[in-house]
């Protein structure tokens, strides 16, 4: 490899690193500096502006889809037993 090309793939790791470190500087300056400070939850399911929307998780979504769908299927089923006598 050039002592070029070598020195140039040193200097880009550095700076990706640097970068990357000021950026967990500022992710950890509430926690560090504030009194009780903490990361707050990142769930949609604790936010309470998601809430006012309406908007859920995709698991608790996939729940009610699921009982939804079971409440159909019953329906759908004894419409046609009713159908069938």
């Amino acid at each position: 490899m050039h002592p070029q090309n070598y020195k140039k793939m040193v200097e880009t790791v550095l700076f990706s690193v640097l970068i990357i470190a000021i950026g967990m500087a500022f992710l950890l300056v509430k926690a560090l500096f504030k009194k009780g400070g903490s990361f707050s939850s990142q769930h949609i399911h604790d936010s309470q502006a998601m809430k006012d929307r309406g908007i859920h998780c995709v698991i608790d979504q996939d729940r009610e889809a699921r009982v939804h769908g079971e409440r159909m299927n019953r329906w759908f089923r004894s419409r046609q037993s009713e159908n069938k006598e």
